[in-house]
């Protein structure tokens, strides 16, 4: 019994010598040798963690780096945050100013769905991946906004068009093939989107059994994604994971919509994009009348350019329209009238949305890190996105391009 004893505590110590040494050689491998997986979860409010306890972000949660929340960018919408979150730039820096926006010198539309996302004048800045491919790295992005654009001349080596009917678990094979190839062309940085909770969130709210059931469908592919790489010690060893959200979500109303078209008629001129934000182009001579009519309506905030709140960083783009329209949370600015009662479209109507201020926290997003080079067990405050570049730089060992944000959230995740 006593051999039996003894035989079994050094088989532990044995053990916990190999884990150890496993731990020390992982954080010892070089930022240049690293495997960065960045995953962008739409919609992925902040507080989603709690709320619906995914098993597998909520253990690399406590096992890794978490924020109390990430305050988006303004408008916190999808395109201009994921670019943000990839370029470190705010969205008048970059360019990307809304889901649709219209440009002045182009003379042209961006819209989500069109041809337009993958014109690479549309996009400034320097995304993540042309970083790293610019200083001899591989990149693979498997859909992110501005993936498709060939961007600074430059497109990731591997890259696919979006394709809401691609699964999650399908997502996550593709990456885990990329990952699968011998080191020579293996990406470095990989980039993975799931836009599940955000549809989720916008058809039947953010505290809907959809939207933890979509929550639950991410987290499922998450650790489908993590056991293909722990399967494999020498790729587990080098590969650090950063999971971002762009925005929150908040319930909205069709017995909560400003109609531009009923308050203004044809002064409203041209609606570049509306919804928690809106932005006009009123016609010549107009601006003054338009802005006295809005600024008489309760449940928004109406703006000269010029004069958005300095906060806010939304002035300085040809693309930000001359007047733009803040709505009070859960309200709605829509180019047309609401649906009527009974109607289909009213039927139709979202139950939630995004775009408002970014103070509000129900617009604050997800963050967490985990890997070889993250801190274990640190909950971060409250940061911008803007950080987040600067964060995948120094994990690669890249020299970022400028940018809005710094080394604050660096220092605070990874391991000295």
């Amino acid at each position: 019994m006593v051999a039996r004893l003894r035989g079994f505590i050094i088989g532990v110590l044995l053990a916990l010598a190999l884990i150890r040494t496993a731990a020390s050689e992982a954080a010892e491998i070089p930022p240049a040798e690293r495997i960065v997986v960045l995953v962008g979860m739409d919609g992925f409010r902040w507080d989603y963690l709690d709320k619906f306890q995914p098993p597998n972000l909520t253990k690399l949660a406590k096992e890794g780096a978490r924020a109390e929340r990430m305050i988006p960018s303004f408008p916190s919408l999808t395109f201009p945050n994921f670019y943000t979150l990839a370029t470190g730039l705010r969205p008048e820096h970059h360019g990307i100013i809304g889901n649709n926006m219209f440009d002045p010198e182009m003379k042209a539309f961006f819209s989500l769905g069109s041809a337009s996302v993958s014109d690479g004048r549309w996009w400034g800045g320097e995304p993540i991946w042309v970083t790293a491919q610019k200083q001899g790295r591989r990149a693979a992005c498997m859909f992110w906004p501005g993936s498709e654009a060939e961007i600074g001349g430059v497109r990731p080596d591997e890259w696919r068009k979006f394709d809401g009917d691609v699964t999650p678990t399908q997502r996550v094979q593709t990456v885990l093939e990329w990952l699968n190839r011998p080191a020579d062309t293996r990406p470095q940085l990989v980039t993975l989107y799931f836009h599940e909770a955000d549809s989720a969130g916008h058809h039947t709210g953010p505290d809907s059994e959809e939207t933890a059931a979509a929550v639950r469908e991410v987290d499922t592919a998450i650790g489908t994604l993590l056991a293909g790489i722990e399967a494999q010690p020498e790729l587990a060893a080098r590969t650090n994971f950063v999971f971002v959200a762009d925005h929150g979500m908040t319930p909205i109303s069709p017995d909560r919509v400003i109609s531009l078209r009923q308050l203004l008629g044809e002064r409203a001129g041209q609606i570049d994009f509306s919804g928690a934000v809106a932005g006009l182009r009123p016609p010549a001579g107009t601006e003054e009348e338009v802005l006295a009519t809005l600024r008489a309506q309760p449940h928004l905030q109406a703006y000269r350019r010029e004069e958005i709140p300095a906060r806010l960083h939304f002035r300085d783009h040809r693309r930000i329209p001359p007047i733009v329209i803040i709505a009070d949370e859960g309200w709605q600015v829509s180019k047309n009238p609401p649906p009527p009662p009974d109607s289909e479209d009213r039927a139709r109507f979202y139950k939630a949305t995004h775009g408002f201020d970014p103070e509000l926290t129900s617009m604050h997003a997800t963050f967490v890190a985990w890997g070889p080079a993250i801190r274990a067990g640190v909950t971060v405050p409250p940061f911008e996105n803007i950080h987040v570049y600067p964060l995948l730089c120094s994990l690669l060992g890249l020299k970022p391009a400028a940018c809005d944000g710094d080394e604050q959230l660096a220092v605070k995740v990874l391991k000295p």
